[in-house]
């Protein structure tokens, strides 16, 4: 095998062989078993490394397996799957530190650490796919990988969450599986190619290729939590922290949002989607969604439920800019991709540790925390301001591509949606920065409370990852332009993906 077959199977590989083996390590081999998660995700970030450099260099990797005639389980690493790679293996590390820290003398440590590892390995080979036979395969090992660690607790809430999970994920798997197949049959392949495959087979199968549209994006549309498929994602906030920063940022609704991207510019091909008339109802489901899950955020007092519908808003973005046909609005979408879970894991990481440090878990629970927990605090009002906009923040950029987008689709109406949702954001986040900075602190924390983690603050294995990610949040919005940036790097992928669109 050459490098370039070699490199994405290493990157598969760096977290997987580690999972594998922790899954038999006995729960005391805690130093051996620290040093597999730390080990697969620095290797995954260093081979991460390579392949940007050689991706931006012009190389090509790739490599397939053939399993039936026609029929391949087949990678590449193009700029687009990287994005999303980078993404992952970057807050892979920091959930990595955080769950070694979380779960600290919590037993079943071997199971929830490799099932962690197979969800890397389930989102790296999404974002790999070279085909939606191979997407479907790690679309499908996402769910059952994610599955147990939703229910890692064995509760009976647990168990209920994990189970509405399960129903919602799996019947969307079935939706996904019956557009493959639908479409394989019209054309005998389901590759992914710059422009799309589905314009070869002519205007005569619109009808056709309407529904396979509709069952595919239905498909990913479960996981990516659109209205009306969202009803999994706040009953899944009973895992532990770890996992809802799994799900939300790193891995299943990335995953979901990442599926509808592969679908629209590389299955349909976004001139043929506008010509199909797809763009523009997809369009208004994703402004649904924004502003829906931003009115439900409102009403929530359970912090990471009222996070959980602030994902369902801030994913959608994603969508409307896909949909918004023009490269400025793809790049907008592209960009908030990454923009959006590095703030929303600052969020999680942040209400874990109110809740392991004060035993908070409710935003009425919030007085005086900021004093208490100052620089958790000061990670979660950084993510917080940047998911409403705040300038000098990653959102503000997602924001404005987005907004020249709408203007220059004439879609006016898309930019209403952006500044009603970021009117939303300030009217569900503010209240909790106010009770953490200014309001009076409860008498219900005594010290051995507040010291039980080691340290007045938190145990540093939890304050480390908000605190890098939110410097990453103001990096990204100071340092946009900046070469190799999330933004510079969908400006590319934008290029790649327009070669032949024209206005």
């Amino acid at each position: 095998m050459t490098s370039s077959e070699l490199l994405p199977i290493a990157l598969l590989m760096s977290s997987l062989l580690p999972g594998l083996v922790i899954f038999a390590l006995p729960e005391g081999w805690v130093a051996l078993r620290t040093t597999l998660n730390l080990f697969g995700a620095v290797a995954k970030l260093a081979l991460v490394a390579l392949l940007l450099l050689g991706v931006a260099a012009g190389q090509e990797y790739g490599v397939r397996f053939a399993v039936l005639p026609g029929l391949d389980l087949a990678f590449k690493a193009d700029a687009l799957g990287l994005l999303f790679i980078s993404l992952s293996a970057v807050l892979w590390l920091f959930t990595t530190l955080y769950a070694i820290g979380y779960l600290e003398g919590a037993p079943h440590r071997s199971r929830f650490f490799g099932f962690f590892s197979l969800c890397v390995t389930a989102t790296v080979g999404i974002a790999m796919a070279a085909n939606l036979f191979t997407f479907f395969i790690f679309y499908e090992l996402l769910t059952l990988a994610t599955f147990p660690l939703v229910v890692h607790r064995g509760t009976e809430k647990a168990m209920r969450g994990g189970t509405i999970y399960l129903a919602y994920t799996l019947v969307g798997g079935a939706a996904l599986l019956t557009g493959i197949v639908w479409l394989h049959h019209l054309l005998g392949h389901t590759e992914f190619a710059h422009g799309g495959i589905a314009a070869a087979l002519g205007a005569e199968y619109a009808g056709q290729l309407t529904l396979i549209f509709v069952l595919l994006i239905a498909g990913v549309g479960v996981k990516a939590a659109l209205v009306p498929l969202h009803g999994w994602l706040p009953q899944a906030m009973v895992a532990p922290a770890p996992v809802s920063a799994l799900l939300h940022a790193v891995a299943v609704v990335k995953a979901g949002a990442f599926g509808i991207v592969r679908i629209v510019y590389e299955v349909f091909g976004i001139e043929f989607a506008q010509s199909l008339e797809l763009l523009a109802p997809l369009a208004m489901l994703a402004a649904v969604t924004i502003i829906w899950g931003s009115f439900r955020a409102l009403f929530q007092d359970d912090l990471k439920k009222r996070l959980a519908y602030s994902t369902i808003s801030q994913v959608s973005y994603i969508v409307l800019g896909v949909a918004l046909f023009g490269p400025l609005g793809t790049v907008g979408g592209l960009v908030h991709l990454v923009h959006q879970g590095i703030m929303k894991i600052t969020l999680f990481f942040c209400a874990g540790n109110y809740a392991e440090t004060l035993g908070i878990h409710k935003v009425s629970e919030m007085n005086g925390a900021g004093r208490r927990m100052p620089l958790t605090t000061l990670a979660f009002s950084i993510g917080a301001l940047g998911m409403m906009g705040a300038p000098l923040t990653a959102g503000a950029i997602s924001k404005a591509w987005l907004s020249d987008g709408a203007t220059a689709a004439g879609m006016d109406w898309a930019i209403w949606v952006l500044w009603t949702s970021s009117f939303l954001n300030a009217a569900y986040f503010l209240p909790i920065l106010w009770r953490a900075w200014f309001r009076p602190a409860p008498n219900a924390w005594p010290e051995e409370q507040i010291l039980r983690r080691g340290w007045r603050e938190t145990a540093w294995l939890l304050l480390l990852p908000p605190l890098a990610t939110a410097i990453m949040t103001i990096a990204a919005g100071t340092l946009a332009e900046t070469p190799g940036s999330p933004l510079e790097w969908a400006k590319l992928i934008a290029d790649q993906e327009y070669l032949t669109w024209s206005p």
